[in-house]
């Protein structure tokens, strides 16, 4: 029997899911999870088979969940669902270890595929995504999401709440002088020339 795990934010989805992969021969859900830290907790107790996996939860962004299960359980295949169709994080979460990525409008036989094809020792990337990877090579921009320290994370999610650079240092007591620096690391991080650019660009890629 395979032992598949769903973390996922939505219970209509968790539910759907659950409901279709129970009814598939050889396949049992044995938990569903709605956030990145119950999910760790969860797998310390049990390891499931598959792990499929949304990007957008409340606690952490599903590329860095990946990486953390991948590391504390490198036996759990995960599986990525997701509304994202953008190449830089189809290709993070898939060099943290993913072995699959597939859009959640994919019907249920193309899941049931991509679990096979994971458990066979293969990858699969929907038709979809796959094209999506395709368009952006040799457009230049961003490849995968880039990688944040904590500290930036801070600066960037009060930028976005609309506090000044003095708002910002006098709230994580530290100097103006630290926090632009940290902004312009954003800026080339994300490869953008303002900080409202990186703005966007973290909320559409889940880090806000």
């Amino acid at each position: 029997m395979v032992r598949i795990f769903i973390t996922d934010d939505h219970p209509i989805v968790r539910e759907g899911l659950k409901n279709v992969l129970n009814a598939t021969e050889g396949f049992a859900v044995t938990g569903t999870c709605s956030t990145g830290k119950e999910t760790l907790e969860a797998f310390e107790k049990k390891e499931p088979d598959i792990l499929l996996l949304d990007i957008n939860l409340p606690d952490i962004n599903g590329v860095e969940l990946c990486a953390a299960v991948k590391k504390k359980h490198p036996d759990v295949y995960v599986i990525a669902l997701s509304v994202h169709n953008e190449a830089p994080i189809i290709n993070s979460i898939l060099r943290q270890g993913a072995s699959g990525y597939i859009q959640k409008n994919a019907l249920s036989e193309i899941i049931v595929e991509a679990i096979q094809d994971v458990l066979k020792g293969g990858s699969y990337v929907c038709e979809q995504s796959r094209e999506i990877l395709r368009r952006q090579r040799g457009k230049g921009g961003l490849t995968q999401l880039p990688k944040m320290t904590r500290r930036e994370k801070e600066i960037l999610k009060l930028a976005a709440e609309g506090l000044t650079i003095a708002q910002i240092a006098e709230k994580l007591f530290i100097s103006p002088y630290t926090v632009e620096s940290h902004r312009k690391n954003l800026m080339d991080k994300f490869e953008v020339n303002s900080v409202a650019a990186a703005i966007k660009l973290a909320g559409q890629y889940g880090f806000l």
